[in-house]
């Protein structure tokens, strides 16, 4: 009897979802902090990058050997989860702390960028990589660099809003971006040009005076000139400039294509016709085979999530009660909205052929690791529960 009045009381079946999901949601709200929005997007983009790369990667899998397209997909969901882990740990450190570091990790890249050009890898004709020892595997340091020159001219603008601007400030400012851009336009035109257009827009957004945003874009035209024409690749860009023009860039043709037999609900998953003939159909041109597979519709909402990525990530300014975080936020999201939309406006012919992939969803290793490294920062600072500091 007694067995029987100490008996726990079962839960009505009708409870029982409505426990797991309370659960749920209080593990979510525990393990998952900042902009909900944010993460939304992210797993939203990172669940559709599987089911494109997979299908974008089959004639991949056949020129090399006859291989399984799952082979690529399980590479790429290596990867995504690798990164979207370390985004979860980046999202929960103090993002004050990337201040401290940024300088320091400046300084590292300029011999890595240099390093790039003496040594790189070479992959698809352009020398962007170099090899980690003993893994077999890559990483471009030009991802490296533009994520420590924008936090280290968040950290720098942070500290003059209250100070009147002059050449002396302004020059230190100046010179590593020019810096930075010089060194990688050696090796990729595309990624100096949108990085120095992000630079533009975050001093820009730091209220720095018109005469100096002006002298701004005069030098970062001059550094990338400069390492455009002492680099390798001016030909190909004077090259991909003139196709553009004339309209003769076969890679631009096939994806027009792709767009054309996407009509407005697309072709369906893994009906691509065109990627038989994108030899970059799961990275460069991978927004043409979401086009061709899912249609217009498809296009416009990918374009939407990045779209609503790019305001939450800039609203930030508006949410902290740091200028370097607000600045910070607002430069990584330009960041990764500027590529995303470049990428975009290649495919349907706004740009001329850039060799920029789409942000978590084109297949990658380190640019995939380094674009979750930034939104884990821009969670950081949406969080806005950091401790006191002195910035």
């Amino acid at each position: 009897m007694n067995h029987e009045m100490n008996a726990p009381v079962p839960q009505p079946i009708s409870q029982a979802p409505a426990a797991r999901w309370q659960s749920a949601k209080e593990w979510l709200r525990q393990n998952l902090k900042g902009d909900i929005v944010i993460w939304i997007i992210v797993a939203l983009l990172s669940l559709a990058s599987m089911l494109i790369v997979y299908s974008a990667t089959g004639t991949l899998a056949y020129q090399r050997g006859g291989g399984y397209p799952e082979s690529f997909l399980f590479k790429h969901a290596f990867y995504t989860g690798i990164g979207l882990l370390v985004m979860w740990g980046v999202h929960r450190i103090n993002y004050t702390y990337f201040s401290r570091l940024s300088r320091a990790a400046l300084l590292i890249s300029i011999p890595l960028l240099i390093l790039v050009k003496v040594t790189g890898v070479t992959i698809n004709g352009a020398t962007r990589w170099l090899a980690i020892p003993g893994t077999g595997l890559t990483f471009q340091p030009a991802d490296f660099a533009r994520l420590a020159l924008i936090a280290n001219l968040a950290a720098m603008l942070a500290k003059r809003q209250r100070v009147q601007y002059d050449w002396q400030i302004f020059g230190k400012m100046i010179l590593w971006v020019g810096i930075i851009c010089f060194f990688i336009a050696l090796t990729s035109t595309s990624t100096a040009v949108l990085l120095g257009f992000s630079c533009f827009l975050m001093l820009y957004i730091g209220r720095v005076p018109g005469k100096y945003l002006a002298v701004m874009v005069v030098s970062i035209g001059l550094a990338g000139a400069t390492g455009l024409i002492a680099g390798q690749r001016l030909d190909t860009a004077m090259g991909r400039i003139e196709r553009f023009i004339k309209q003769d860039e076969y890679q631009a043709k096939q994806g027009f294509i792709a767009i054309a037999n996407g009509g407005t609900l697309g072709q369906g998953l893994g009906n691509s016709h065109q990627r038989n003939y994108l030899t970059q159909a799961y990275s460069d041109f991978i927004y043409a085979i979401i086009i061709e597979e899912y249609g217009i519709i498809g296009g416009v909402i990918i374009m939407i999530l990045y779209a609503v990525l790019l305001v939450r990530g800039v609203q930030n300014i508006n949410e902290t009660n740091r200028a370097f975080g607000g600045l910070l936020s607002a430069g990584l999201t330009l960041s990764i909205g500027l590529q995303a939309f470049t990428n975009m406006a290649v495919a349907v012919g706004i740009f001329p052929v850039t060799g920029q992939p789409l942000p978590l969803l084109s297949m990658g290793g380190t640019s995939v690791l380094f674009t979750c490294i930034s939104l884990g920062i821009v969670l950081s600072v949406s969080r806005g529960d950091i401790e006191e500091t002195n910035l």
